[in-house]
């Protein structure tokens, strides 16, 4: 593995890369650290050249202004955008999760000359649902909480409402070093998550005027054990509106990481299938 970091407009960003082959940009969900991705990205650098990244702000990229700042889905399919410009030499596949997701769908719907083929996995788009003005109260409730009582009771607020669809994080005493590392790091992302990008994704809707002409290069992915429960919903509802079908993948919301080889093996089929 090696590292680079990749200037674009108010921050720094830091990307690591593995392997040869065509391009693959994996975005992590909300609050993400290119080392979510550690066992998928091994599982894929066989096949693909494997770009993983810190969303600006977020652990090792750094934000010029120094502080916090509002986190935009525009701002972030641009930052992915220039990546896959500075770091490739031809257009990639992307793989995104969670907001990671979102921000692959913005991408591909207005930088379709930067994507080959977008696996876009739970896309928490809930404003896309005829239930939308429900889940907008409910985030509303989870930031009242975070400003009142805090992370832990804005996170347990949270997670009631997406459902058991979390495989649990890695024990402490089972961590590498560099996994406690990763988690210290996430557990300071947490907060700005919180303020700075829960609302905005949630309430994102994609450009389904752009994305209409773009069917054959969109795949709308969910977990096989999240089926009927929150983050399942949107990816299939877009799917839906587009004419596409869900593909569904080993674990939950977070099986990238929890089932990384069985994911690497469903996204390297994908991908060199459209290659």
């Amino acid at each position: 593995m090696k590292s680079e970091t990749v200037p674009v407009p108010g921050a720094d960003l830091y990307a690591e890369i593995r392997g040869d082959g065509p391009p693959l940009l994996l975005i992590p969900g909300g609050g993400g650290d290119a080392a979510n991705f550690d066992d998928l990205a091994e599982g894929l650098a066989e096949h693909f050249t494997v770009i993983a990244y810190d969303v600006r702000g977020y652990s090792r990229s750094r934000l010029t202004s120094g502080h916090p700042e509002p986190q935009h889905v525009a701002v972030q399919a641009d930052d992915a955008a220039r990546i896959i410009e500075t770091l490739c030499s031809e257009p990639a596949f992307v793989f995104g999760t969670s907001n990671g997701a979102i921000t692959a769908l913005d991408l591909l719907a207005h930088h379709p000359d930067r994507v080959r083929t977008v696996v876009a996995h739970e896309p928490p788009c809930f404003a896309v649902l005829p239930t939308a003005a429900a889940h907008h109260a409910w985030i509303e409730e989870v930031l009242d909480l975070f400003h009142t009582e805090g992370l832990a009771a804005a996170g347990a607020h949270f997670l009631a409402g997406i459902g058991p669809v979390m495989d649990p994080t890695p024990q402490p005493e089972r961590m590498t070093p560099r996994q406690t590392e990763t988690w210290a790091r996430l557990a300071a992302n947490g907060p700005i998550m919180m303020e700075y990008e829960l609302r905005e994704f949630t309430s994102y809707i994609p450009d389904f005027g752009a994305l209409d002409g773009l069917t054959d290069r969109l795949v709308l992915a969910a977990g096989e054990r999240t089926r009927g429960h929150l983050p399942y919903r949107p990816a299939a509802t877009i799917a839906l509106r587009l004419g596409l079908s869900v593909t569904e993948f080993p674990g939950a919301h977070n099986g990238s990481r929890a089932h990384a080889t069985e994911f690497a093996e469903r996204l390297t089929k994908i991908f060199t299938e459209r290659t």
